[in-house]
């Protein structure tokens, strides 16, 4: 039962995609806010299929936490789900920062390409950077907030990878504030898996926090602590200790040695 709805979800968002991505191609002929709308629609259409066909339903807490003012959002990513999400349920507009080739991804590619999304080429190094501020402080001049997964790629429940500094870097630039997110959807959509079950996402909003007098790795550190300790809360069964800052787990291993 699981393998055919999860087949029959995956059939209905290829199924649509393809005609919606032209209708969002379309929009080239109107303002930009049309041509997001139209793509918001679809990944409404996504997670509307995914809580009827899959059973995948959510709930959100925090949503008091989003400041009304410039953002710079920093997601946990576990799964395509809140990529989804995010597009569709935020009360702005939303840039994601993502890698240039998904451009090139037919339907999908195009629609995320008409949209003003922020795309980069990893490849440039700080020069690729500089395009995320230039292009930042430009969206968020016009009332769009910017998402970028602190960790860069999808990780699976129970694991975290180094958090970037990225994230952190563009707030301390733009003064915008830093929202830490944390979301267990990867318990539902797994990464890399066809087989999706039923249950709720939980997408935990963390207060926001201001980058004034912080350096970037502060910043950062203090959205991971955040993000890291909500998802032991969320996920429980995925964590065997409270969450420890890596530093202060090495410091504590090179105390024990000295002892």
């Amino acid at each position: 039962m699981l393998w055919l709805r999860s087949f029959t979800y995956l059939t209905y968002l290829f199924v649509t995609v393809t005609p919606w991505a032209f209708v969002v191609l379309s929009g080239w002929l109107f303002p930009v806010a049309t041509r997001y709308r139209l793509a918001a629609c679809w990944t409404g259409m996504a997670i509307w299929g995914a809580r009827v066909i899959c059973g995948i339903k959510y709930k959100v807490e925090g949503w008091d936490n989003l400041p009304d003012g410039p953002a710079i959002l920093l997601p946990k990513h576990q799964s395509t789900w809140e990529t989804f999400w995010l597009q569709c349920s935020m009360p702005r507009k939303v840039a994601f920062v993502y890698k240039r080739e998904l451009n090139w991804v037919p339907f999908f590619g195009w629609g995320i390409a008409s949209t003003q999304m922020i795309s980069i080429d990893r490849s440039k190094g700080q020069e690729a950077f500089e395009q995320v501020v230039e292009q930042g402080k430009d969206r968020l001049r016009r009332g769009w907030w910017i998402v970028i997964f602190p960790e860069g790629t999808r990780t699976s429940p129970g694991a975290s990878r180094r958090y970037k500094t990225g994230g952190a870097r563009l707030a301390m630039r733009t003064g915008a504030m830093a929202v830490p997110i944390a979301v267990n959807s990867g318990e539902f959509w797994p990464k890399g898996k066809f087989i999706k079950t039923p249950g709720t996402v939980t997408v935990s909003i963390g207060p926001p926090i201001d980058p004034a007098g912080k350096s970037a790795e502060e910043l950062s550190a203090a959205v991971e602590a955040w993000i890291e300790s909500e998802m032991r809360r969320l996920a429980p069964h995925r964590y065997s200790a409270p969450y420890v800052p890596p530093g202060r787990t090495r410091t504590r291993n090179v105390a024990a040695g000295a002892a």
